[in-house]
């Protein structure tokens, strides 16, 4: 098989899946987005990912790793389908076979997706199907090449004025005379070799040598080919696009936007004058909500209906009960101002946020629904199948443990939850931040192990003292002469007591704090500098309200949270 007979069937293999690819996204439009196939595969790709590849995605990528993991899996995708291709110009069963497996596994993967009916297998069913058509449009049927060019051509049929040259006679002493032998040689001809002569005829010139005919591919066949593979690429592109287009469209951000927050019953306290330094590169005390940072396993925003959206209260408890959105917008609402930060976030991480949250107490909830003395876990179950273990303790301590509804004085954004999440202060996000929540399931750590425990991390998560340098940074040009260092420090439930700073490994140097609103939020730091031309290590650590000061241990976010003290080397000129 040629080259140029690969690079024929391979792009007739990408065309099927793109096709394919394409086509289910509208279609996914009436059953749901996760069912698109590439979205459902992606799924299942993160939750069967070994974690050293989800942490490698995170640290690479950050934020935008679900982007990567879409790319990524549509790269894969793209190889696949051109070797596809490349089986099916040898036997078109074997394509066929392959654009089959593609729909299966489409289909596998959006059916066994929590939540998942079999009206998602659609999608792929139907992108599966279309792709097959165009398999065989481009192999077998009227886009095929003509011939393709690994088959070999086709001698021209003997017609009466032209039998063709007779066979040359056999020698009974040795090989037979080639005919050639028999007369002078023809002239050559201007565009190839001219056929050999037959007898009582003239000779027969070839046909023009060129890049198409050197192939054996009809040039009009070429085109055909060609032609149909931009045209069903760029209609499989405007119908993925559009789909996705359409599914935002049936979003509910319109019925998010006609929601109208009451007032909080106890508003947060004020943000003290003094709380924000006026220093660049410094983060703001208050996160804004385009700018808070997003870390969980949905490669699609779930769109929950807030007319529809319920939450459930079940499990070893004596009183089971059902929440409606209403329901929870006529209680008396709480605000609070309360840091997050995800176990993902490497020492000097920005995978951290501060927000003012309104919702209601869950310690009053679960006091409605009345636990059992031995349900010592908070099961929070998404819209999406994603759990969190909470410790029921941690939720009836005192702390602001908040169902929240709101988000920095707004509904929360589709992205954050909506309708509701869990927000609880001093535990890292995968234990307690669970998001577009539908179910709280009072259970036992004993009897039930969520999303993240299985994967290797801990079953409980209070988050770690730390501390970050926001300026200077790597890449700022330092003068001699005094320079503000600033930072954030961050100690949910328990408070910053101090923050030190030293250059060179020389003496620590208390920083000043910035004033806070409490203990659960996080909190700016200064020291001023009086830098000296060179190269400088400038590090950072935190003492809690207990007085545990953060270890220099380094230790990776695995299994519970990263360990260190943030390290910024800097030049002075």
């Amino acid at each position: 098989m040629s080259t140029t007979s690969r690079r024929y069937a391979a792009l007739a293999g990408v065309t099927a899946a793109a096709a394919t690819i394409g086509i289910a996204e509208p279609v996914a439009v009436l059953t749901g987005p996760r069912s698109a196939p590439l979205v459902a595969v992606g799924g299942a790709v993160v939750d069967a990912a070994p974690e050293p590849l989800k942490h490698f995605a995170i640290d690479v990528f950050g934020t935008a790793d679900k982007i990567a993991l879409l790319v990524g899996t549509a790269v894969l995708l793209g190889g696949f389908a051109a070797l596809i291709g490349v089986l099916a110009i040898r036997r078109l069963v074997f394509g066929l076979v392959g654009i089959a497996a593609l729909g299966a596994i489409g289909v596998a993967a959006a059916v066994t997706r929590p939540g998942a009916d079999l009206a998602d297998a659609l999608p792929s069913l139907v992108g599966g199907g279309l792709g097959a058509l165009v398999l065989w449009l481009f192999i077998a049927g009227p886009l095929e090449l003509d011939p393709w060019p690994w088959s070999p051509p086709t001698p021209p049929a003997p017609t009466a004025a032209h039998p063709g040259p007779p066979a040359a006679p056999q020698s009974p002493v040795g090989p037979a005379v080639p005919p050639s032998s028999a007369g002078p040689a023809a002239s050559p001809s201007p565009v190839g070799p001219a056929a050999p002569a037959a007898p009582g005829g003239p000779s027969v010139p070839a046909a023009p040598v060129g890049p198409d005919r050197a192939e054996g591919v009809d040039p009009e066949s070429r085109r055909r080919f060609l032609t149909g593979t931009g045209v069903l690429l760029g209609t499989a592109a405007v119908a993925g696009l559009g789909g996705r287009w359409l599914a935002g469209r049936r979003g509910v951000s319109a019925a998010r936007d006609a929601i109208r927050l009451p007032a909080p019953v106890a508003p947060a306290a004020a943000v003290p004058a003094g709380a924000d330094l006026p220093v660049a590169q410094l983060a703001s005390y208050v996160t804004p909500n385009f700018g808070f940072y997003r870390i969980d396993t949905a490669l699609v925003v779930p769109q929950v209906d807030p007319d529809t959206w319920r939450l459930r209260i079940h499990g070893r408890v004596r009183n089971e009960r059902t929440y409606s959105l209403a329901d929870l917008l006529a209680r008396p609402l709480v605000e609070r101002y309360v840091t997050l930060a995800c176990v993902s976030n490497e020492v000097g991480g920005d995978l951290i946020g501060n927000a003012r949250w309104l919702g209601v107490p869950l310690r009053e909830l679960l006091d409605e629904v009345e636990p059992a003395d031995n349900a010592d876990q908070v099961v929070g179950r998404s819209v999406d199948g994603w759990t969190c273990g909470t410790p029921t303790a941690a939720l009836r301590d005192g702390r602001d443990a908040l169902l929240a509804i709101g988000m920095n004085g707004e509904p929360l954004p589709v992205e954050h939850g909506f309708p509701a999440r869990m927000v609880v202060p001093g535990l890292y996000g995968y234990v307690s931040a669970c998001k577009w929540v539908t179910e709280l399931e009072l259970t036992r750590f004993t009897d039930f192990d969520a999303y993240w425990v299985p994967r290797g991390w801990s079953r409980e998560g209070p988050i770690k003292t730390q501390s970050r340098i926001d300026a200077p940074r790597r890449r700022n040009r330092l003068t001699t002469g005094p320079v503000t260092v600033a930072g954030v420090a961050w100690a949910q439930h328990r408070g910053i007591r101090r923050v030190e700073v030293r250059v060179d490994d020389g003496p620590w140097q208390e920083a000043e704090l910035a004033p806070t609103v409490s203990v659960d939020t996080w909190v700016q730091w200064s020291w001023r500098w009086d830098a000296t031309p060179g190269e400088h290590r400038l590090q950072v650590r935190a003492t809690d309200a207990t007085g545990e000061t953060q270890t220099e241990r380094t230790q990776g976010v695995v299994p519970d949270g990263a360990t260190g003290w943030h390290t910024v080397t800097v030049n002075v000129r």
